[in-house]
């Protein structure tokens, strides 16, 4: 599990558009790359991200091994109603990391 950075509003007003933001801190190794020691790191990359709210995808990338460590995505929400905006992150090997955060809507 590797640590995640997320930004949600707390609170919004039906209908608005919010800015969502998110980062997970990954070392996105390519398999292209090689130790001081001459060794070659084997590829560890994040391949797949996404975001719920309210049920529903709102949001899917899929990664390749060219994208830069620490993904970083900022994309825009309508709030509709109170829910949880949940994060899942999967890489190479199926593990998955999640986040989420409560956004109320009044």
């Amino acid at each position: 599990m590797f640590n995640t950075r997320i930004r949600v509003p707390p609170t919004a007003k039906p209908g608005e558009i919010v800015e969502i933001r998110t980062m997970i801190m990954h070392p996105m190794d390519n398999g292209f790359s090689y130790t001081t020691q001459g060794t070659l790191i084997p590829q560890n990359i994040i391949t797949e991200f996404s975001c719920h709210y309210l049920g529903e995808e709102v949001i899917l990338v899929r990664l390749e091994p060219g994208i830069s460590a620490n993904p970083y995505f900022t994309f825009p929400l309508r709030a509709e109603a109170t829910g949880t905006v949940r994060f899942r992150w999967m890489d190479q090997h199926g593990d998955i990391t999640t986040a989420e955060e409560e956004m109320v809507v009044e």
